[in-house]
């Protein structure tokens, strides 16, 4: 999600305290004055929060927080410092999970190993040098059982170089083979006439996701690791948050 688009976002739901609900409490009280204030925002993604009198409201992996009486907006982490918890972390791995839930993986391009104990969702970009470290030892991630699952996640955007290769990856017969051959610079082939939608798509889930850059390897709860990590890294990092 872009900068000026959290502003707007912000100061869309900012525009809350001119309702004054101070007398008028209750989750479907705010749901119904949220939704009606930012189109992009749905009821369901307005919840109570772990503090009472404050309710959450997500967009994809963005969290901010509004009063019970629809007056005070607060964007940022919410820490339980009993239990040195960051709250806002667990909602957003929430939100991640539910993102690619929704999501299928017929429109992935997935590495399986022959004996699959997780599944990691990896956003890449064919330019990227430590994705392409990552995509050089996929054999070691797969020998530890994680199957992963690319999303295409060109970072120069639309119309860009790498736009182009990963619209081409998308239009191949072989998606698997393609992608290898792109991150060492390597033609393959791939269909002129092909509907290369699910770029677009998984670009969008880039941004929902709140993607900082690439790699960004999420787990099946949707725990996001910024960056590259090795597989047996990454291995130990699944096995101490299951």
């Amino acid at each position: 999600m872009s900068k000026a688009y959290k502003i707007f976002f912000l100061l869309s739901i900012l525009q809350l305290a001119s309702y004054g609900q101070a007398e008028e409490d209750g989750l479907s009280i705010i749901q119904n004055i949220v939704t009606k204030m930012s189109s992009g925002i749905k009821a369901e993604n307005i919840k109570k929060s772990p503090v009472d009198g404050w309710y959450t409201i997500t967009k994809g992996a963005y969290i901010a927080y509004i009063s019970a009486d629809g007056r005070h907006l607060i964007q940022g982490d919410m820490y339980d410092f009993e239990t040195q918890e960051n709250l806002s972390e667990n909602i957003r791995n929430d939100s991640r999970k539910a993102v690619l839930d929704s999501y299928s993986s017929d429109d992935m391009i997935i590495f399986s190993p022959a004996e699959k104990s997780n599944h990691v969702t990896v956003f890449t970009d064919v330019d990227c040098t430590f994705c392409r470290r990552l995509h050089n030892q996929i054999d070691d991630y797969l020998d530890l059982g994680i199957e992963v699952r690319y999303l295409m996640y060109p970072r120069s955007g639309p119309r860009s170089p790498s736009w182009v290769i990963a619209e081409q990856i998308w239009c191949s017969k072989d998606k698997n083979n393609a992608l290898t051959l792109a991150k060492i610079d390597q033609k393959f082939d791939y269909e002129n006439d092909c509907d290369s939608a699910a770029i677009s798509k998984h670009f969008i889930m880039g941004q929902n996701v709140g993607l900082q850059g690439t790699p960004a390897i999420i787990l099946e709860n949707g725990h996001m690791v910024n960056g590259y990590v090795s597989a047996a890294e990454l291995s130990n990092i699944i096995s101490s948050l299951n």
